[in-house]
């Protein structure tokens, strides 16, 4: 075939309009006269994509069948004759640009949920974003398309974070779907941007019930009831796909009902494409089509396992079992057109990345890395998500009354557990220690120790058991003040084969701390100093003796890079605590189901069947705030009030909240519903609206919280979502309407009824 024309070059360069604040199309830049590149519908970014699956076509017409073959794995080869350069799918973003050198480091997924707060998470997805072609730009003008340096983005994760065993668990947004689905869509928006081109692609992972066990998860079979399917599991994914327009769906290692996911008929064709209308591309998590013939046993070659794979429309394969795609033709398992319709809808993405054009975002520079807006931002991201558990006056801390403090524990010091996985690299990291330090610079003397290892039962591999415990016994005694730095790190809870926990494969098997650790705790805690207990993990532990005995208890997380310092200052008064916790803490592992089982039944806070040790949606602040009024349609909405409703429609609620306290706060308004006579409702109400505001210290605020009709439905045994009930309990607080909350905060919601007529 011949080279491609100047003609078809030209036709490529096209740059179509965008509209304009009135919602009219503006003056188009080239390009036929009714050429739209993008549209909003119901807020959603559509863009052009017919025009780019046009040009697609074009270019993959002028191809071989094998070059076209040869895009479909994820390193994508150069087709020079065709002016076609090389492309490497695999890139990560989860909570900063990814193993592509330095980046702005953010909280991971799970510390940033916590901070309820979809416009916070819309702008780390405009960080992530910009700071992907920063580094774009600047390694393919070396040429240098290694992997993770393209700019779709693996991320983010929606799976729901249904059991605190599994390793992974700190990718997500938590176990609710509609918080996930609220702040993932945020993400993906931030991300892709709203511009004539899409400033990178997002990609809606692991489609579609995957949460553990990592160790069999390449041939496991989730099996969940279409309930749990279309009650917990598919929300997410919906939402990113019809609302956020998300580029790219992965698939997971699994099989879910039986069928391994990224070759899944009733996942990919019948639901994702077919009822959803999905148009981007879908990719392979990594190797696992490989798991088709070698583990989940659907197949019995890599040609079949291929083919299989293709025809249910998986276009990208991360793994190399797409090289047997060429056999899978000469066998007739596989036709030209599902190879081309595959190539299209991969260079339809390239197009609409404006990879072939000069764009507006071939200006972002180099200097927008690491920026000092995008520290500031990280920094917030730290901050809201924070989640103070405790605290019977000893926080904040006050510099001028301390001569010591004691800084003790294996995460105290710890790079590692600052950044979770899928991480970057930092210019700077700022641990715990150091952060304590310079907050509080030569006037309060700081002392430091170790305590134990992470896990092992010693530090040194010649000293005797636990030969740091005495060290940290002896720097609580002589301190005024300590602060007790546990939990984990990716070395013990993450991705199979991306850990060095092997005995666990990434899994928790149970919900305490390592045993070296719980034994620091308890000699700490003997000596009788106060004591604050900082939690840095990804995920929900047991802390009942934390609870029980020490003075405070934050969960920090993985806060990023620089996140001890926002940590010491949260410490130190200079910033308020204001995270809710996007999990539920269990008391201990006999409160849960076996983690295989994927029944929703004593999962979560909408069907846990004990008391929690700390509910979803609870958190406390150094502020006193409350839900002062509640107003819905125009009338107050007091305890016991009924509102009338002539049918399941969308309504606002305006909630003002007064600061009863003597500092500033951020706060988490929330709201749930629940139907009180339909026998298919969850058993607890469920989050349906929530909305962070700043309360300043003896001063009110308001906020307005949208509540989408979909909060009257439930889902049946069918898998149908309907309005089954005509009374609804509408809770308003900054908690859940339970009774764990209202121990712990001492706070009610204001409850009230709507009727539907």
């Amino acid at each position: 075939m011949p080279a491609v024309s100047e003609e078809l070059l030209h036709l490529f360069g096209l740059c179509p309009g965008i509209l304009g604040e009135t919602g009219e199309n503006t003056e188009l830049r080239g390009g036929p006269a009714d050429a739209e590149l993008i549209i909003r519908d119901g807020g959603k970014i559509v863009r052009d994509r017919e025009s780019a699956r046009k040009r697609a076509q074009e270019l993959v017409s002028q191809m071989t069948l094998e070059e076209k073959a040869s895009q479909l794995k994820y390193d994508s080869p150069a087709i020079p004759r065709l002016h076609v350069p090389a492309y490497n799918w695999w890139n990560e973003g989860l909570h900063g640009v990814a193993r592509a050198g330095v980046a702005t480091s953010f909280p991971q997924a799970i510390g940033m949920a916590a901070a309820f707060d979809t416009e916070l998470m819309e702008q780390v997805g405009q960080v992530v974003g910009v700071e992907g072609r920063a580094k774009y730009n600047a390694y393919s003008a070396q040429e240098d398309r290694d992997i993770y340096k393209g700019l779709t983005f693996w991320s983010p994760n929606v799976n729901i974070f249904r059991d605190p065993r599994w390793g992974r668990g700190h990718e997500t947004y938590g176990e609710d779907p509609f918080l996930t689905g609220e702040l993932g869509k945020a993400f993906v928006e931030g991300l892709q941007g709203d511009g004539e081109v899409m400033q990178a692609a997002a990609c809606a992972k692991h489609f579609a019930v995957h949460s553990g066990p990592e160790a069999v998860r390449h041939q496991f079979d989730a099996k969940a009831s279409v309930k749990d399917m279309r009650e917990t599991y598919l929300p997410a994914f919906e939402k990113l796909v019809k609302e956020a327009g998300v580029e790219a769906v992965m698939g997971a290692y699994n099989r879910t009902n039986g069928e391994p996911c990224c070759g899944s008929k009733t996942l990919m064709q019948d639901i994702l494409r077919g009822e959803w209308g999905f148009e981007g591309h879908y990719v392979s998590d990594c190797w696992a089509i490989r798991d088709f013939h070698e583990h989940h046993m659907v197949t019995d070659t890599a040609e079949e396992s291929a083919a299989m794979a293709l025809k249910a429309g998986c276009d990208v394969n991360c793994g190399i079992t797409y090289l047997h795609l060429m056999k899978a033709y000469q066998d007739g398992l596989v036709t030209e057109e599902e190879i081309t319709q595959a190539a299209e809808r991969l260079f339809t993405t390239r197009f609409l990345l404006g990879l072939f054009d000069e764009t507006e975002y071939d200006k972002i520079g180099y200097d927008r890395i690491e920026c000092r807006e995008h520290l500031a931002l990280a920094d917030r991201a730290t901050a809201e998500g924070v989640v103070l558990l405790k605290n019977n006056g000893v926080l904040p801390l006050k510099k001028e009354q301390l001569q010591s403090i004691g800084v003790v524990g294996p995460n105290a010091n710890s790079r590692a557990v600052l950044v979770g996985n899928y991480h970057g690299t930092s210019s700077r990291y700022i641990t715990v220690l150091e952060g304590i330090q310079d907050a509080v610079g030569d006037a309060v003397r700081v002392y430091y120790s170790e305590g134990c290892h992470l896990f092992k039962d010693r530090v040194e591999g010649l000293g005797w058991k636990q030969d740091r415990i005495r060290e940290a016994v002896s720097v609580a005694e002589n301190s005024d003040v300590v602060v007790l730095c546990v939990g984990l790190d990716e070395t013990l809870e993450g991705e199979e084969g991306d850990t060095g926990n092997s005995y666990a494969s990434g899994d928790k098997t149970d919900l305490l701390l390592p045993q070296s650790q719980r034994e620091l705790v308890e000699a700490v805690l003997k000596v009788g100093k106060p004591t604050i207990v900082l939690n840095m993990t990804g995920s929900a532990m047991d802390l009942g003796m934390e609870q029980e005995q020490a003075d405070a208890v934050m969960q920090v997380w993985y806060p990023g890079a620089r996140g001890g310092r926002v940590v010491a200052q949260i410490l130190f008064g200079e910033i308020s605590p204001s995270g809710k916790l996007p999990v539920t803490f269990y008391k201990n592992t006999e409160d849960l189901p076996a983690f295989e089982d994927y029944s929703m039944k004593g999962r979560t806070y909408r069907y846990i069947e004990s008391e929690p040790l700390y509910p979803f949606g609870y958190g406390l602040t150094y502020g006193d705030v409350e839900v002062a009024a509640v107003s819905c349609l125009g009338s107050p909405a007091v305890n016991g009030s009924e509102i009338t409703l002539d049918g399941p429609e969308a309504f606002k609620l305006h909630v003002k909240l007064a600061n009863r306290g003597q500092v500033d706060t951020g706060e988490v308004v929330q709201v749930y519903i629940r139907a009180e006579d339909a026998p298919d409702a969850t058993p607890a109400a469920k989050l349906c609206g929530f909305a962070r505001t700043q309360v300043k210290a003896g001063g009110e605020a308001s906020v307005t919280i949208p509540v989408d009709a979909e909060a009257f439905t439930v889902v049946n045994q069918e898998g149908e979502r309907l309005v089954e009930g005509k009374t609804f309990t509408v809770s308003v607080g900054l908690g859940q309407p339970d009774a764990r909350t209202r121990a712990l905060t001492g706070k009610e919601c204001i409850t009230f009824i709507v009727k539907l007529t």
